[in-house]
């Protein structure tokens, strides 16, 4: 469920007006819901009532300041895959003992920055990550708490590129050699191995993946327990996905995932800890975009907007689907046709959608690509040297700009001319 709908014969989100906004702030740009957030929150929160577990929403999914202060006062922790990241839920208000560090790569500058932030955990990715972490935590005269990340060899059928629970994904240690290692773990100084952590992929749309994965994870927990080890916590991870297309099954509800979790690992007593992401912060987001050109080729027409994959990868890097909708409702009745909605940028792979029967947009129309808010503005880059797009927040009838657009003069301004050329 969202907040996007018509009124007046107009798409608002909640009860701001897009096209109000357009001529305000200009498209393209982001627009999230307040109302979106707040309910996603409250309806994972409440599957998960009687549970002793913390949803630490995953920054990767969206990043912008006040969508993780919206998040934190809801009483969220954190999932971070980077210094970076862990300074946005810092500086967002989140508490240091709910934000747990994740991802393959962790250098030893992030690992002591996040030891000194006293963080609750980090998820250990490799042996030599291990190793790492022990030294950087011996040599600050630190403890780490930590869960290794298990990669089970689970196939969640989802998409290749976000797949992360199979044995040819670069995720986690292989589920046989994880006794080894935690009996590894146990040795090094500087460590305690308290939990276990497993995350199988993303857009998970089926919870036979997440029923497989998790009774090898409680085998493991009682294997680990059986020779000593103290398991505390669980990391369940996050994935479960959310609707994109109107026309398709909805994902499994959160109640039927929450029961899941109870069903196979409720009497393990253990904390579970949860890495949502999508499925809070997705259908929460649109990304709003004008036509400037309709073009017709040889089988299909070319809708020419302002938004480009520079602003919304998914659709290129995922062949993701993004339903499109009218911002003004009249045209959503009208006559309809086969074509691909394309951007600016000096790429094939540069479209929001492709072959989709839509109506006929014409230049000054604008657009609404939906479910945006997941792996959206967090991806969006400056190709072809175009400004970042703006993001607003909206709650109820107000509106708030929460990342500006940049100036060309700022964004031009970051490089620095070779000592050689200066002044040339």
């Amino acid at each position: 469920m969202h907040h996007f709908a018509y009124k007046n014969g107009a798409l608002h989100a909640e009860d701001v007006s897009l096209p109000q906004l357009a001529a305000e702030i200009g498209t393209p740009f982001y627009c999230y819901s307040t109302a979106t957030l707040e309910r996603h929150y409250r309806v994972l929160a409440e599957a998960f009532e009687g549970q002793d577990a913390v949803i630490c929403f995953a920054v990767k999914a969206n990043s912008n300041q006040s969508v993780l202060a919206t998040m934190a006062r809801l009483g969220a922790g954190m999932d971070v895959v980077s210094e970076g990241e862990l300074r946005r839920a810092r500086a967002a208000g989140v508490a240091a003992g709910k934000i747990i560090f994740a991802g393959v790569g962790k250098s030893r500058e992030e690992m002591a920055y996040a030891l000194r932030e006293g963080i609750f955990g980090f998820n250990v990715e490799s042996e030599p990550e291990l190793t790492l972490l022990s030294e950087v935590a011996s040599g600050l005269g630190a403890t780490a708490r930590v869960a290794l990340r298990v990669n089970p060899d689970v196939d969640a059928k989802t998409h290749a590129k976000i797949s992360t629970g199979k044995s040819e994904n670069k995720f986690g240690i292989p589920y046989l050699d994880a006794v080894r290692l935690y009996d590894v773990a146990r040795g090094l100084p500087g460590l305690e191995v308290s939990g276990i952590h497993m995350h199988i992929g993303s857009q998970i749309t089926d919870l036979a993946p997440f029923r497989d994965a998790f009774r090898l994870m409680r085998d493991l927990a009682l294997a680990l327990r059986r020779e000593g080890h103290r398991i505390l916590h669980l990391d369940i991870g996050g994935g479960l996905g959310i609707p994109y297309r109107s026309d398709e099954d909805a994902p499994p509800h959160p109640e039927a995932y929450a029961a899941l979790v109870r069903e196979v690992l409720g009497d393990l007593d253990v904390r579970i800890y949860l890495e949502p992401g999508r499925m809070i912060v997705g259908n929460a987001g649109i990304l709003v975009t004008r036509v400037l050109y309709a073009k017709a080729g040889a089988g299909k027409r070319f809708t020419i907007v302002d938004a480009a994959m520079n602003d919304l990868l998914r659709p290129t890097l995922y062949e993701a689907h993004h339903e499109i909708w009218p911002v003004m409702e009249e045209r959503a009745s009208g006559t309809t046709g086969l074509q691909d909605i394309v951007g600016p940028v000096c790429e094939t792979g540069d479209y929001l959608a492709v072959e989709r029967t839509l109506p006929i947009f014409e230049p000054g129309d604008l657009l609404a690509v939906m479910s945006a808010g997941a792996y959206g503005a967090v991806m969006s880059s400056t190709y072809n040297t175009r400004l970042l797009v703006p993001e607003i927040l909206v709650r109820g009838g107000e509106h708030a700009l929460v990342r500006p657009r940049p100036s060309y003069e700022a964004l031009i301004g970051l490089d620095r001319p070779a000592p050689w050329l200066a002044g040339g």
